[in-house]
């Protein structure tokens, strides 16, 4: 990771440090000082749990919090009290601790809390009294303080939301762009290149889908942005449809390794489709950001759709126009349209055209450079519009 990109990641999570950092003395404070805890250590550490320095969901992270280490306190209170501490007594005590968290049906995150808690009674804290009730108490405070500091600190959650996107709709733009290059170049490289590219794009859809729950939940907490819950809203409009335009756009990118190793004809439009469909994208990018209707992009994309011809040009060209039909209806799903309306803003295929370009196909033509069976990453949710 190149240093450029490592301040990058650092700004993106500078937020959440400054959660933690604060957060993580407030919770100190409040067990040791307020509730005269002599070492309520488990409270900061609440808190650095339910914020963390990822995107999450730090309401249920809190129940599991609080949870697991009142399970682990437990556990281990009862068992040390009878048996000791040693080497077999911390491995009994560990697994009765985490095997208890499953039979309860828990998830991961309760039965390693729960492990990790009985481990500390096991080794540092002695067992009996107040002393259990008090750190389930610290685990509590640490989590209520970890929810405050979202609150009260929070990034934005436009901001946030915003950031992630670019990256996916930078992948989807570039793609787009690069296959039409291939195509207009016939150059099978430029394709198998558009191709490696594109797959790299899936990490780009879950960041943006991390961090658009993560901002949501900022919306639903704080105070201080509940407004920006109407803002988020195209995102998540459009988070799912964008998801099936990459997918699509993957098996674009294998058809025209296909088409131009067969050598066969391609449409002389499809390039600058390609183009205006990546402008289309980065327009809307860019309304989303700005948290306007996105009547720009629409327009570009019903634009490239109304173009579309019914032209026979062979079964991988063919295959390629029916993908980008694919991709149309997905972007337009995205700007906001239904999938009904966004099907019924492409002209009909005629018949034997739609016999031939019902959708991608994994069988290949001439001595494609791309594997023989595509895999399964680039065909998962792919060609997810029906077409007209």
């Amino acid at each position: 990771m190149h240093v450029h990109q490592r301040l990058s990641r650092l700004r993106l999570m500078a937020p959440s440090i400054a959660q933690c950092a604060v957060g993580a003395a407030i919770a100190w404070l409040v067990a040791r000082d307020l509730l005269g805890h002599s070492r309520p250590f488990f409270a900061p550490i609440a808190v650095v749990i339910c914020i963390g320095v990822g995107l999450g969901q730090r309401l249920r992270r809190v129940f599991e919090l609080v949870v697991g280490v009142s399970l682990g306190i437990g556990v281990g209170d009862l068992l040390v009290a009878r048996i000791g501490s040693g080497t077999w007594q911390i491995a009994l005590v560990v697994a009765m601790a985490m095997a208890v968290a499953v039979l309860l049906g828990s998830s991961s995150m309760i039965a390693l809390q729960a492990a990790s808690s009985a481990v500390l009674v096991a080794t540092l804290l002695p067992p009996g009294g107040a002393g259990g009730f008090a750190r389930m108490v610290d685990a509590l405070v640490g989590g209520l303080v970890g929810l405050a500091a979202v609150a009260l600190l929070p990034a934005s959650p436009s901001a946030l939301a915003t950031r992630h996107a670019k990256g996916m709709f930078a992948a989807l733009a570039d793609a787009l762009r690069q296959i039409a290059e291939a195509v207009e170049r016939r150059d099978v490289s430029l394709a198998v290149d558009a191709l490696e590219e594109a797959r790299t794009s899936q990490k780009h859809v879950e960041e943006f889908r991390q961090a658009l729950d993560t901002s949501t939940e900022i919306a639903t907490i704080s105070p201080l942005h509940r407004h920006r819950r109407r803002g988020l809203q195209g995102y998540e409009r459009a988070a799912r449809p964008l998801d099936h335009a990459l997918r699509n756009t993957r098996v674009l990118a294998r058809r025209a390794i296909s088409a131009l190793d067969a050598s066969g004809p391609l449409p002389p439009w499809l390039p600058g489709a390609l183009r205006e469909l990546a402008g289309a994208t980065l327009t809307l990018r860019d309304e989303l950001a700005a948290e306007a209707p996105p009547e720009k992009a629409t327009a570009a994309i019903l634009a490239v759709a109304s173009r579309q011809r019914s032209e026979r040009w062979g079964f991988s060209a063919d295959v390629m126009i029916a993908q980008l039909r694919s991709i149309i209806v997905d972007l337009l799903q995205a700007t906001g349209i239904e999938p009904q309306d966004a099907l019924a803003s492409l002209p009909p295929l005629d018949a034997r055209a739609s016999d031939r370009s019902a959708g991608p196909q994994p069988a290949q033509e001439g001595p494609a450079r791309a594997p023989a069976s595509p895999d399964e990453e680039d065909l998962h949710g792919a060609n997810v519009t029906p077409m007209s």
